[in-house]
C-alpha cells in the first residue's frame, strides 16, 4: 500500500523495501554477461539489448527497471533495453509471451518484474540470459539465470514484532535498503556469470552502503 502515512489509522502500516538497490546490483551482471558476448565477437557493442518484463506502468515498477538499467550502462555504457508490461503481478502465461516477444527482438538478458519464473524458463528454452525477482531463479533454470534482486521481509517482521512486545509504534511508512539487510541478491550463478561479476558487484554494493553511489544520482538522459 501507499496511504498508510495519510490516512491516520492506527493500524494501517505501509512496508517495503529499497529494492531497487539490489536491482542495479543484478543489472551489474547482465552488463557483465553482454560484455562477455561483446568481447567473444557474437554481437558489436551497440547491439547489446536487454529486455525488461514489466508488472504495471507504476512507480515502483519503473523505479526498478531504471535501476536494472543503470547498473548495466555502468559496466557496458552502450546498451539499450526495451520494457513491454503484462498489466499482472502474476501471470505465467502472459510472461511466458512478453519474455518471448522482448526475445524476438533482439534482446539478449530478460528481467523481470513479474513474480513467476516463466521469463527465466522462456530465456532458457531460446538460449538468452535471465535475471530474476523475489526468488532464486536458479533451479528453474540453470543454464539461464544469472542472479535475482530479493527483499529480506524478516528484517520489517522483527521489527514490526519487537514494537508490539515493547509497547512502541510500528512506523506508518517503513523502508529499508541493502545496507539494513533488507535488500540482498540471490547467490550469482557461477557457472554461467562472466568473470569478474562478483567483484563488480560487491564493488558496487560496498558503495552504495557507503553511501558513495546513488542508484539515481543525476544526469539521468534518454527515454525509456
Amino acid at each position: 500500500g501507499t496511504k498508510a502515512h495519510t490516512a491516520g489509522v492506527a493500524n494501517f502500516h505501509n512496508a517495503f523495501a529499497s529494492i531497487y538497490e539490489g536491482r542495479y546490483l543484478a543489472g551489474i551482471a547482465a552488463g557483465m554477461k553482454l560484455n562477455e558476448m561483446i568481447e567473444a565477437g557474437q554481437f558489436t557493442a551497440e547491439e547489446a539489448k536487454m529486455g525488461y518484463v514489466g508488472a504495471f506502468t507504476y512507480a515502483e515498477v519503473i523505479s526498478g527497471y531504471t535501476a536494472f538499467y543503470q547498473g548495466a550502462k555502468s559496466v557496458n555504457p552502450d546498451v539499450t533495453m526495451e520494457i513491454m508490461y503484462t498489466n499482472s503481478w502474476n501471470d505465467p502465461t502472459v510472461e511466458a509471451q512478453v519474455a518471448k516477444a522482448l526475445i524476438e527482438k533482439g534482446c539478449d538478458v530478460v528481467s523481470q518484474h513479474s513474480d513467476s519464473t516463466a521469463p527465466a524458463t522462456t530465456a532458457e528454452d531460446n538460449g538468452v540470459w535471465q535475471v530474476g525477482y523475489n526468488n532464486d531463479m536458479i533451479d528453474a533454470a540453470p543454464n539461464a539465470s544469472l542472479i535475482s534482486a530479493r527483499i529480506n521481509w524478516g528484517i520489517y517482521v522483527t521489527e514490526a514484532v519487537e514494537a508490539v512486545i515493547n509497547g512502541e509504534t510500528i512506523p506508518a511508512d517503513w523502508c529499508k535498503g541493502l545496507a539494513d539487510g533488507a535488500v540482498y541478491l540471490s547467490p550469482l550463478n557461477t557457472a554461467i556469470a562472466a568473470e569478474g561479476t562478483q567483484e563488480a558487484i560487491d564493488a558496487a554494493a560496498e558503495a552504495i552502503i557507503a553511501g558513495e553511489l546513488h542508484v539515481f544520482a543525476g544526469p539521468l538522459k534518454g527515454v525509456s
